[in-house]
């Protein structure tokens, strides 16, 4: 007689961490690719850009301020500044302080490398987007204004760098804004298939970690020069000259543009 076999035991549940690559689900699917995308383009361009220009303090207070006049006279200056800047950076950080609050992290349950990098990335966010409103305010908006007065942009960071908690507001976010600049590169890659399987994101993932630690040591050299290189800076090394009056070319070659030049 033949025996009923016995009941198969329940399937035990497969657990799953946070899963990074998750571009999005219903209608959050859009917005999710647009928030990926503008953290890339425009504004992933912009940061390297800002970067490789404060690169220039290591140069001098002069070359500086040549490079600040550089990027104010381009054409349609403003219209880039808001169109490619200011605008995309706004929706980029706010949707991403929508999507911090709402994701849920359980590194604490499931301590895995996806986990962690799911939560670091949420947290440099946030750190970035705090600095960057108090960046924008003090360094554009507030004091001098430096697209008028390009010969002050070095002594005006200097100023406010002197202030200790400052300075260390400043390394952490440069750390920050590198770690989450190169984890985003990674992920825009995964999310838009441009590295498909494990080991493709592997390599890749490399090459994000040189990007970020590359940029993150030339912004922090360029807070070395600003603070410790050329300490007490002329408060303008371009002074304001009459309508159709040209800078001399000597004047590039002022000893201020000298790296080894400091101001006493």
């Amino acid at each position: 007689m033949a025996t009923a076999a016995p009941p198969a035991p329940p399937a035990t549940p497969q657990l799953h961490g946070v899963q990074p690559l998750r571009a999005g689900e219903g209608n959050s699917y859009l917005w999710r690719k647009l928030h990926s995308l503008t953290g890339i383009v425009p504004i992933g361009a912009f940061l390297v850009e800002h970067i490789i220009s404060n690169f220039e303090t290591l140069n001098g207070p002069l070359a500086y301020a040549q490079q600040v006049k550089f990027l104010n006279s381009l054409p349609l200056v403003r219209i880039l500044e808001w169109g490619l800047i200011f605008i995309p950076l706004a929706f980029h950080a706010l949707y991403g302080l929508f999507i911090a609050v709402r994701g849920r992290s359980n590194v604490n349950v499931y301590p895995w490398a996806g986990n962690w990098m799911y939560l670091s990335q949420r947290v440099t966010g946030v750190i970035a987007f705090l600095y960057i409103i108090q960046h924008v305010w003090r360094q554009r908006f507030a004091g001098v204004s430096l697209p008028e007065n390009p010969g002050a942009a070095f002594h005006k960071v200097q100023v406010e760098l002197s202030n200790p908690w400052m300075l260390a507001i400043y390394v952490v976010a440069m750390i920050a804004t590198s770690w989450h600049f190169a984890y985003g590169i990674w992920l825009f890659a995964a999310k838009w298939g441009i590295t498909p399987g494990e080991k493709a994101r592997k390599k890749f993932g490399y090459v994000c970690g040189v990007v970020g630690t590359a940029l993150c040591l030339m912004g922090l050299a360029s807070i070395w020069a600003v603070v410790y290189k050329y300490p007490n800076a002329p408060e303008n090394v371009l002074p304001e000259q009459p309508a159709g009056v040209v800078l001399p070319a000597s004047q590039t070659s002022s000893p201020i543009s000298d790296p080894s030049f400091v101001q006493k």
